[in-house]
C-alpha cells in the first residue's frame, strides 16, 4: 500500500506539480546517475527541493531514490512520520548526538550500502530565497567514508521563489536545474568541500547566462 502510494505521490502528483505548475528547465541531465548508490548534493531553498531532485530522475528508479531530512523536523508527529518515511521516503538524519557514541551519519552511509540515491542539501537547512548559504562539512564526512560512491553537484534555481521558507501556497514559477560533473574525494575534506562550492558557483554563474531559446 505504502509503495502505491509513493508511486502516485511522485510518479503523479509530484511531477505533475513540478513539470507542469512550475515549469523545468533542465540542462546537462546526462550528468544525473543512471544507477545507485550515488548522492545529488544541491542547494536548498524550499521545500520542493527534494521533489524537484527525484522527477529528474526516471520512475524505475524511484524505489532507490530517497532524500536526506532532519528526523526532528519530520518525525516529530506520528502521522507526518509516517508521510515522510512510506510515502516521501526520507532518511531520517539526527542534528544532534543522543548518546556520545552515536553514528549520525549511519544512516545514510546504511543507504548508500544499499545501492540507494541519495538527494542531499550540505546546505543543512533551507536558505533564503535563491540565495546559497554557508556548506557544512557533512557532504565530505560521506564522501570520506564512501569515497566510490558518486557525488553530483546539483544547482537549483526559482524552486526557493515557487514556494520559500515559511510558505505553503505554490507559486507558478520558471524552475531551472544545472547538473554539474561528479565529484571524487581525494583525502583531504576541506580541499573537497572548497571543490564543491567552486562547483556550485560555476553551475550558479552558468544559470546567470543561461539561454534557454
Amino acid at each position: 500500500m505504502a509503495w502505491v502510494l509513493r508511486l502516485f505521490f511522485y510518479g503523479v502528483l509530484v511531477r505533475l506539480v513540478v513539470l507542469f505548475v512550475l515549469g523545468l528547465n533542465v540542462r546537462h541531465r546526462e550528468r544525473l546517475p543512471v544507477k545507485g548508490p550515488a548522492i545529488l548534493a544541491a542547494n536548498h531553498n524550499s521545500h520542493l527541493d527534494a521533489m524537484a531532485m527525484i522527477s529528474l530522475l526516471p520512475l524505475r528508479l524511484l524505489s532507490k531514490v530517497r532524500p536526506v531530512a532532519a528526523a526532528d523536523y519530520f518525525l516529530s508527529n506520528p502521522l507526518l512520520a509516517w508521510f515522510a518515511l512510506k510515502v516521501v521516503g526520507i532518511v531520517p538524519l539526527n542534528r544532534q548526538r543522543r548518546t556520545p557514541e552515536e553514528d549520525l551519519l549511519a544512516p545514510v552511509v546504511d543507504a548508500l550500502d544499499r545501492g540507494e540515491i541519495l538527494v542531499f542539501f550540505p546546505e543543512g537547512s533551507r536558505g533564503e530565497p535563491e540565495q546559497l548559504a554557508e556548506f557544512k562539512s557533512g557532504l565530505a564526512r560521506i564522501a570520506e567514508r564512501r569515497p566510490d560512491v558518486p557525488v553530483i553537484p546539483v544547482y537549483t534555481h526559482g524552486l526557493g521563489k515557487a514556494l520559500p521558507k515559511g510558505e505553503w501556497m505554490i507559486v507558478p514559477f520558471f524552475v531551472d536545474i544545472f547538473v554539474g560533473e561528479t565529484l571524487v574525494f581525494d583525502g583531504d575534506r576541506a580541499a573537497y568541500m572548497e571543490r564543491y562550492r567552486s562547483a556550485m558557483a560555476a553551475l550558479a554563474l552558468e544559470e546567470k547566462h543561461a539561454d534557454w531559446s
